[in-house]
């Protein structure tokens, strides 16, 4: 079965991440299955808006633990990979159709970083989302820190980031970063009720909507992102990251140099 599964309800591509066995956790081969669907989506006159969920039990748990083992080997390399994935990421923000994430379960470090990519998210009231690359030794460097504060504030951004805080879903539609809130098994239709209020209005101009809307918000979007990287490339060759990558292959609570 694909990595990545696609179906069309109507004029509504829904794209699910399809890796339950490993929480949807994001590798490679996941990365490049969702790239694939999005830019299917794009392209695809048919389809008006864009679902994205996660199959299993949660949305994703965020990048592999592998790949970041790797890269703490190969720091040199964070560039690189870091580029394929914004590429991915960047689709959502960048088609002119709306994108909604439906999250339930768990949406953890760059996996939140995608669906704050997206237009619009649903979540379950009682699914935990946050962003915890700073309890590794990381930022989020995936559009975490540009996007965040856009949509939630700076001050609710940085205690997210720098306190690597996780939130429930009640919370995250308190502060903003969620547009809509429910029970984990009313997800699916509160969803198809927020599509429905983006399908009754002319889709030339919810795209261009879009367009404008982001360009207000994010005006220096591109510079922020080529900023992350930058800091990025510090926290990876840092004996904080060593320490953190350590850490996770060990399953312990890493022991940072500060303390």
């Amino acid at each position: 079965m694909s990595i990545v599964l696609t179906e069309d309800r109507g004029p509504v591509r829904h794209i699910t991440l399809n890796r339950p066995q490993k929480r949807n956790a994001l590798n490679e081969e996941l990365i490049r299955g969702l790239g694939e669907a999005l830019h299917d989506a794009a392209r695809d006159p048919e389809v008006l808006c864009v679902v994205l969920k996660g199959e299993g039990a949660m949305f994703s748990s965020g990048m592999d633990f592998a790949d970041l083992g790797a890269l703490a080997e190969h720091p040199t390399r964070l560039r690189e990979l870091r580029s394929d994935i914004l590429r991915v990421w960047n689709l959502c923000e960048e088609m002119t159709k709306p994108t909604v994430a439906q999250i339930h379960g768990g949406c953890i470090g760059g996996a939140m970083e995608l669906v704050l990519a997206c237009d619009l998210r649903t979540m379950a009231a009682d699914a935990v989302i946050g962003l915890v690359e700073t309890r590794v030794g990381l930022i989020p460097d995936v559009g975490g820190c540009s996007r965040l504060p856009s949509i939630v504030g700076l001050g609710r951004a940085k205690e997210m980031i720098m306190a690597s805080k996780v939130i429930d879903g009640t919370e995250a539609e308190r502060i903003g970063l969620v547009n809509r809130v429910c029970a984990p098994e009313d997800l699916e239709q509160s969803t198809q009720a927020l599509v429905d209020e983006l399908l009754a209005c002319a889709p030339v101009a919810v795209g261009l909507a879009k367009r404008v809307l982001d360009a207000v918000a994010k005006p220096a979007l591109a510079s922020t992102l080529e900023h992350e990287v930058t800091v990025q490339q510090l926290c990876a060759a840092s004996e904080d990251f060593a320490e953190g990558a350590r850490a996770i292959a060990e399953k312990r609570i890493p022991q940072f140099s500060g303390r």
